[in-house]
Order: C-alpha cells, then sequence, then structure tokens
C-alpha cells in the first residue's frame, strides 16, 4: 500500500473518523500508513471506503479478540510501563473508525438494537434522541432479526430522503452475522431468512448509500458460515482480522503485566512470552500473564508451554492436537536414507535457510513401519512444535469448512510448525462433492492452497501420511506441496533386523540377553510393530515363568523366551494388502536413494515401473480398492 509522508498526510482511519458529508469517493487510494496502535484491517475499510468500493464490509477471523482504543499513554516515560486502552471490535468500530460520525447502531440477536457512542455521554445522548424520533422509544426497539433488519433499512431509506443538511453519518455493526444470513442452499435460506440476504445485498449494491456516509460492517468468526452469496458479492469487501502479531503482543503483554502486578524485573521474561505465544489471542495471552502473576512464577517458566498448548487447543475446540515431541531422529531405528534426508532438511531450516527446506513430504509405506513416530522425531530435529491436524469435519452446514478455517489461521500464526496429517487419503478428501453438498472439495481446496503458499516455506512443513499414497489427490503429492516422497519399508536385512529389535526393547524398557536377536528369517516380513509384539510377548512369558517358579523378575529377556515368543508369533495374512501397499511406496518415491535394494534393482529395469503399475492395478482389482 503505498504511503504518503509527513504530518499532514492523515491515515486512512482519520480521513473515515473526519469524512464529510457528501460524496465518498474523496480520496484516492493512497494515503499514509497506520498509526502504531491501530490494527492493520482498519486500513483496509478505510481504503475501500474512502474510495468508493464498498460500503459494506465482513469482518471474520480473529473478531472476538481485544483490540487496542489508542495510541499508548503519552505520560508514561518508557514503552515498558506504558499502558493503553484495550476492548472489543464493536467498541474500536465506534471509538476510532467511527468516532466522529453521527450514529453508530450495534444489532446481535442477543441484545437487539442499541447505539454505541463510546465513553462519550454527550454524544449517547444525541444518538438515542435522533434515533427515538424515528423507532420510538428504546424499550420499543425490535429484537427480532427480521424486524431489526426491517428497522434498519427504513432507517437509512428515510435518511436517504432526508435534506443534505440533515442527512447523519450512520454506522451500521451487525456482529454475529451468522446467524442474519446463514450458510446454505436457496431452499434452506428462504426457511433462514431469505428477507435479511436480500437487505443485506441490497445496501451493498445500493449506490445512493456511498454517497451519503452510510457505512454498515458484519462481523463473523468464520467466512465458511455466512451465505455464500453475500461472502462472494463484487460489492461486498470480505476483511480477515487475524490473530496478534508479535509486535502486538509485545506490546499488550507489557501493559498487561503492569496491571497483573509482574514485577519489573520480570520484563524480559514477558518479552520472551510474547515473541514465542504465536497462536495465541490477545485474550489467551491475558490469561497467561495473569495467572503467572497470581502463582508468583516466571511468566516464561514451565509452565508456559503448558498453558499455551492448553489454549491453543481450546481455541481450536479439539481441532488441531499439540505434541511435544521428546525424540529426535537418532532414536529412529533403519530408514538410514530416509533418516539422512530429514536431518539435512532440519538443519537447513534450524539455520534460518528457509528457501531451501520443502513445503512438506509425503511419508507412505505399509502398516506398522512407523511413519508417525518418524514425523515425531523429525519435529524434535528441527526443534519446533508439532501439531496432528484431527478430525475436523461436521454434520453442520459450513462448520466443517469453519473448523478449517480456523485451525489454518493458528497454523499460520505459529509458525514455525511441524503439521502432521495421518491417514491423509482418507482426511483430506478430494475434488469430488461425495453427495456432501460441496464440504469434501472445499475442504480439499483449502487445504491445497494452504500447502502451496510458498511464503509459509520452512514456517508450515506438512507431513501427509498413509499407507496409501496411491488414493492421495495428485493435487496433494505435486512438487511445491509435499515435495518428498520418502517411503518406508520393513526391515529387509539382518542389521536393520538387528537394529529394530535393540530399540524396541529400549521403548519397552527391557533388555535383550547377550547375543539376541540372533539370526532372523526375513521371509517373516516383520513390521516394526510386530517386533514390538514379539518384544512385549517374550517379556510376559520371562515374567510368567518366574512368577510360577517363585524367583524374581528377570532383568532380561532370555534367549529361551526370546525364541519361543517368535517362533509363536504370526505375521498377519493380509499379504496382498502389504504387498500393494509396499509397491504403491515404491512408486510415490522422489529420489531412489530411500528405496531398499531389492526395489531399486526392480525399478531400475527397463520398464521396471510400469510393471509394478500393472502389479498395483492387478492387486487392486484382486482386493477390490
Amino acid at each position: 500500500m503505498a504511503t504518503v509522508s509527513g504530518p499532514q498526510s492523515p491515515s486512512r482511519v482519520q480521513q473515515l473518523k473526519e469524512v464529510p458529508l457528501g460524496a465518498i469517493a474523496v480520496a484516492g487510494p493512497s494515503g499514509s500508513s497506520l498509526p502504531a496502535w491501530c490494527p492493520a484491517w482498519a486500513e483496509r475499510i478505510g481504503d475501500a471506503y474512502l474510495s468508493g468500493t464498498s460500503c459494506l464490509f465482513l469482518l471474520h477471523g480473529n473478531v472476538r479478540d481485544v483490540v487496542p482504543l489508542g495510541p499508548p499513554d503519552a505520560s508514561a516515560v518508557a514503552s515498558v510501563t506504558g499502558t493503553a486502552q484495550w476492548g472489543t471490535v464493536p467498541e474500536f468500530l465506534s471509538r476510532e473508525l467511527f468516532g466522529r460520525w453521527d450514529i453508530v447502531l450495534a444489532y446481535d440477536i442477543g441484545k437487539g438494537l442499541r447505539p454505541l457512542a463510546g465513553p462519550d455521554p454527550s454524544r449517547l445522548r444525541t444518538m438515542v434522541q435522533w434515533l427515538t424520533e424515528r423507532l420510538g422509544v428504546a424499550a420499543t426497539w425490535p429484537r427480532d432479526p427480521d424486524a431489526a433488519i426491517t428497522a434498519l433499512d427504513a432507517l437509512l431509506e428515510r435518511n436517504l430522503i432526508d435534506p443534505p443538511d440533515q442527512r447523519k453519518r450512520i454506522a451500521v455493526v451487525l456482529d454475529y452475522a451468522q446467524y442474519l444470513a446463514p450458510a446454505g442452499d436457496a431452499a434452506a435460506s428462504v426457511r433462514a431468512g431469505a428477507g435479511r440476504l436480500v437487505r443485506l445485498l441490497s445496501w451493498a449494491t445500493n449506490p445512493l448509500l456511498r454517497r451519503v456516509n452510510v457505512a454498515i460492517v458484519l462481523l463473523t468468526d468464520s467466512m465458511a458460515e455466512m451465505h455464500p452469496r453475500l461472502v462472494t458479492h463484487p460489492a461486498v469487501t470480505a476483511i480477515d482480522v487475524p490473530l496478534p502479531n508479535a509486535q502486538e503482543r509485545e506490546r499488550f503483554a507489557l501493559a498487561t503485566a503492569v496491571g497483573a502486578g509482574v514485577p519489573s524485573d520480570q520484563t524480559a521474561a514477558v518479552q520472551r512470552v510474547a515473541a514465542i505465544s504465536g497462536g495465541l489471542s490477545l485474550e489467551s495471552l491475558r490469561a497467561v500473564i495473569t495467572m503467572s502473576a497470581r502463582d508468583g512464577s516466571s511468566p516464561d517458566g514451565p509452565e508456559f508451554a503448558l498453558k499455551k498448548k492448553e489454549l491453543i487447543e481450546r481455541s481450536c475446540q479439539g481441532l488441531v492436537e499439540f505434541i511435544q515431541p521428546r525424540l529426535t531422529l537418532d532414536a529412529v531405528a533403519g530408514h538410514v536414507e530416509a533418516k539422512q534426508r530429514l536431518l539435512a532438511d532440519a538443519k537447513a531450516i534450524n539455520r534460518g535457510q528457509l528457501e531451501s527446506a520443502p513445503m512438506g513430504y509425503l511419508i507412505c509405506g505399509p502398516v506398522g513401519t512407523g511413519k508417525s513416530f518418524i514425523a515425531e522425531c523429525y519435529a524434535g530435529s528441527v526443534g519446533i512444535p508439532c501439531a496432528m491436524l484431527k478430525n475436523f469435519r461436521s454434520k453442520y452446514v459450513g462448520e466443517t469448512e469453519g473448523n478449517l478455517e480456523h485451525a489454518l489461521d493458528v497454523l499460520r500464526s505459529l509458525g514455525p510448525v511441524v503439521v502432521v496429517i495421518d491417514e491423509a487419503d482418507a482426511a483430506l478428501g478430494n475434488r469430488q462433492s461425495d453427495g456432501d453438498s460441496g464440504t469434501s472439495a472445499r475442504v480439499f481446496s483449502m487445504i491445497a492452497r494452504q500447502m502451496g503458499d510458498t511464503r509459509y516455506r520452512g514456517k508450515i512443513v506438512w507431513m501427509l501420511l498413509t499407507s496409501r499414497p496411491d488414493l492421495l489427490p495428485i493435487d496433494l503429492k505435486r512438487q511445491g506441496r509435499a515435495e518428498v516422497h520418502i517411503p518406508l519399508f520393513y526391515p529387509h536385512d539382518q542389521a536393520e533386523m538387528e537394529s529394530m529389535f535393540t530399540a524396541m526393547a529400549r521403548k519397552c524398557h527391557v533388555k535383550l540377553a547377550a547375543g539376541l536377536p540372533g539370526p532372523i528369517d526375513q521371509e517373516l516380513g516383520l513390521s516394526g510393530a510386530d517386533i514390538e509384539s514379539v518384544v512385549l510377548a517374550a517379556r510376559r512369558k520371562g515374567l510368567d515363568r518366574t512368577a510360577d517358579a517363585g524367583e524374581p523378575a528377570p532383568d532380561s529377556i532370555s534367549e529361551g523366551d526370546f525364541r519361543a515368543s517368535l517362533d509363536d508369533f504370526m505375521p498377519s495374512a493380509q499379504g496382498l494388502e502389504k504387498e500393494l501397499q509396499e509397491i504403491a511406496a515404491v512408486l510415490e518415491c522422489t529420489e531412489k536413494r530411500f528405496l531398499p535394494e531389492r526395489w531399486k534393482e526392480k525399478v531400475s529395469r527397463p520398464g521396471g515401473r510400469s510393471h509394478l503399475q500393472e502389479r498395483l492395478a492387478a492387486i487392486r482389482e484382486i482386493i477390490g480398492s
């Protein structure tokens, strides 16, 4: 956005506050940048309004958070001790953006119609007097949404026909707008208040309203909950209210710390909390700081990570689960080439070389090969949070998209973060509607668009985990999204088998006797999960044997117990399914070095990949997948 330097050039917010009666398009798209205390989304409202582009605005996203209502206290001796007033978005609109407008009316289904005048009692009396002449006494102002929208429409129409010297500058703030024009098809809209939707659209398209200083602002938590006709209309300006950035968090945290009585010697700790609290709203940040002040603990102490995790998961309504990685890639047994690639990428991110980091990974392979484990260990090696995207689908219209929209907003503000999507082929859907009114297609589009946004390279690392990569849409697997395809396989030689048994024994907190596991029949095709089961079975045999004999529990697994458990174990009989998963992983591989020798040899033969594709198609036909 272009800026004009110099104190004589007012900001868009200042222009909007003082906009005179008459034509709206009194200024071009250029203007000064916002004051430091003012949210950036307000500038977009000023640009669109003053240029005559729109008079109806749809604010969505973090609209329930607090925003500053003015600059820091000028009397403070330093910014650390400076305080500021903070309030809701409707308060900001009435006090700052429309602070000098004649009438600011708010409406929501819970509270009905009411004037917003800020702290100025004389302004409130003037508003109430003018409204009483047109709507009657306040006790009779309508609360029903249809009646309220009708009353507002009549108010705006009368203002249009008033003589120019009697016209008022009117701003209307409609909170919880998703209940006025909810998402749904045309038939549902008729039952859910199509009249309200038509009135809103008529305001947006009425050129007369743009000439007499009228602005309508709709507030909604999620744009997906709004009717698509309203969201996509060219005369409606949709503006995202993002989660606070680091600068906004620091300013708020310092002001909150002063108010909560945090000692001044903990100012640096408060600043560290603000810097690492990405993904939190200001209200959540307030909770963290005030709880620390009450407990007398340091704001950035060990409890902070748990508080942040709890607050973000609660704000996401359980749609995102945060995992604090306990291990690094050093804990992964086998998969040598895959580990080397992941370690190299982790080092690049740690060095800040984000441009060389991949947008995402596709980790594929048969069940039980440790896909989830290696993804978590990768996050531990990078040293960043690991988020599991859980089931965000809902049976209610628009709620699935709203859930995902909020989860993506949080992930964007968190960065850097590793986002793990398990069973990705089932979770992400595809371009087909599948009889769900287009929900699957819209979800797929939202995920694909975010995965391909290169602004977040190295900041949001996607890890798609699946045993059936052939079912994953090619749009998500292409370069620029899930770029690196890493196949994982069962242990394929004696060295990997021994390494896996040792790792599983360590995981289960048991020891193997010297010389174990010894030679293992490779034809068994044991997965990591199978090996863990054998180790646990051997441990139980030893405990049962010594307990029956009245002897103390053994401190390690004996060779006899180990061989008995291994001989007794029967791997899954789903041979064709496992073969299908292995072949699909081989065909998806983007670097030949990830493949075991036997698969590397097969794909290197003339027509090798074609033969594997034919075998994959044949197995799919046999098992009906």
